[in-house]
């Protein structure tokens, strides 16, 4: 994961927004560690954090996401990277 180059800032790419599915978006919930340190580096490196959205609602985690995550849709996505678009996408 990216996660410890991102808080040594030593990952090379500025990562804009990191998009969430299926299970993957129990990382979110408060109190995960792991998604408690994303949390902290987005909110220092302006990183957008979003969930998706019918994933959360479908495991009842809409509301217990951590700080500064959001859930959305494709649109959320792209409106919410509107003013920081990315040279590129990568997924995993």
């Amino acid at each position: 994961m990216i996660l410890p180059q991102l808080e040594e800032q030593a990952h090379g790419p500025e990562v804009v927004g990191m998009f969430f599915f299926e299970d993957n978006n129990y990382v979110l919930v408060k109190g995960d560690p792991i998604g408690e340190r994303l949390a902290a580096v987005a909110r220092d490196q302006n990183i957008l954090l979003m969930g998706c959205d019918q994933c959360c609602y479908e495991r009842e985690i809409e509301n217990k996401l951590v700080d500064g995550a959001v859930i959305g849709c494709f649109p959320n996505l792209y409106e919410g990277l509107a003013s920081n678009m990315p040279d590129q996408v990568i997924t995993l």
